[in-house]
């Protein structure tokens, strides 16, 4: 079977064929400003290397359209046809309340995608725009969706609920709903394997640390708690997201800056984080240059940004009584040594004792603790897309049964 796996954001098209018979990489690539000008898509060819093909994409049904027409090219995608292709996977980022689970797309899901754009309006309205694209352009062939936040459905409401009257969550669904799903459990379950031992009896702590960044709890296989809330900005610091912030001092800023609503939101999503501190960039690799050249703004913003990710190691601990692994996995937490051994620093007390040696690597499969480490501390690089291949591929084969 050969799956087709698409990642739709607002001007984005990510995407990666599988031949799900040994799970091989047929062909890859990503569209960028889409609906803008001076749209591409770069290809990762067959050797790894990457080429850039400039086209003009005004919405998201043309990008589909030239991700298939590069499907079909011999030195890009190697498809003799899109019949080839048995079935498409989507990454959608919000399903609320009403999708706790991947399924196959119907009107009626369709429908619901659309109705929680309110609670992701971006990411949301890019993978309808994702989905309607592939109904005109392949009617026969199945899609699949799975939901970022479906992994973390299994939190228990007193983890979930805000504070506030208990008529928004029921009228306007006000709630933590969390992200990077798909991510959280990949590792969880790879780690897992990678050690041979069952999830079911494992207290994981995962972290997603990213330019996007979230943490998960993981007991016993469910999750009972994550960072993210009822959208990306709750939790840690990130690249350009503030993460946790006291209510009343969005409100006293907005009133000193006199912002609208939805220019503070771009304030604490798009200029605050690492980026707002350091007025230097929003990219962890700068960052660390930049500490390293002596930076104060870039020696506080790397505290700033440790400290938060250990404190949230601490207090998952306390929520599960105990932790048995600290899984790294992204872009930063898979690069950044500096980061995971900060992090992780200190923390004896907890039994977390790091190998200096073992830590000092980059994007591989590897134990990062010391041996007489109580805890085990890993590194395992994340593949969301592979998760959405194989439950597009499941679900495709329950339904022709």
């Amino acid at each position: 079977m050969k799956i087709l796996v698409l990642n739709c954001g607002s001007s984005s098209i990510k995407y990666k064929l599988y031949d799900m018979t040994d799970e091989s990489v047929l062909a890859q690539g990503g569209a960028e400003r889409v609906g803008l000008e001076e749209a591409f898509v770069k290809v990762t060819l067959a050797d790894g290397s990457k080429e850039k093909i400039m086209h003009d994409m005004p919405d998201h049904e043309e990008g589909v359209r030239f991700v298939f027409e590069l499907l079909l090219d011999p030195k890009y995608g190697g498809l003799k046809s899109l019949d080839e292709i048995d079935a498409v996977g989507h990454r959608v980022v919000q399903g609320g309340d009403l999708f706790e689970k991947s399924c196959i797309v119907t009107k009626e899901v369709e429908e619901g995608i659309e109705s929680l754009i309110d609670l992701a309006p971006v990411h949301n309205l890019g993978h309808l725009r994702g989905l309607r694209a592939v109904d005109k352009l392949m009617p026969t062939t199945p899609q699949v969706t799975v939901f970022d936040n479906a992994f973390h459905s299994t939190m228990p409401a007193h983890a979930y609920l805000y504070a506030v009257p208990y008529e928004m969550y029921e009228k306007y669904h006000v709630r933590r709903y969390g992200f990077h799903g798909t991510s959280h459990r990949y590792v969880s379950q790879r780690a897992c394997d990678f050690l041979g031992v069952d999830i079911n009896t494992q207290k994981i702590i995962t972290c997603h640390i990213g330019n996007g960044a979230s943490m998960a709890a993981i007991k016993h296989g469910k999750v009972i708690d994550t960072t993210m809330g009822m959208t990306p900005l709750e939790g840690l610091m990130m690249g350009a997201r503030s993460g946790d912030i006291d209510a009343s001092v969005v409100t006293y800023m907005m009133e000193k800056l006199g912002k609208t609503p939805k220019e503070m939101s771009d304030y604490l999503n798009k200029e605050s984080g690492v980026l707002g501190i350091t007025k230097i960039s929003s990219d962890m690799r700068e960052i660390e240059a930049a500490e390293a050249a002596g930076d104060e703004r870039a020696i506080l913003a790397l505290k700033m940004y440790t400290y938060r990710i250990k404190k949230y190691i601490g207090a998952y601990t306390a929520a599960m009584n105990g932790v048995d692994m600290i899984i790294w996995t992204a872009g930063v937490g898979e690069n950044q040594t500096g980061l995971r051994w900060d992090a992780c620093e200190d923390l004896e007390y907890l039994g977390i004792k790091m190998d200096k040696e073992r830590n000092n690597c980059r994007s591989v499969e590897r134990i990062l603790s010391a041996d007489d480490s109580k805890v085990k501390v890993l590194m395992i690089p994340t593949d969301e897309e592979i998760v959405i291949a194989r439950d597009t591929q499941e679900l495709v084969k329950a339904q022709k049964k």
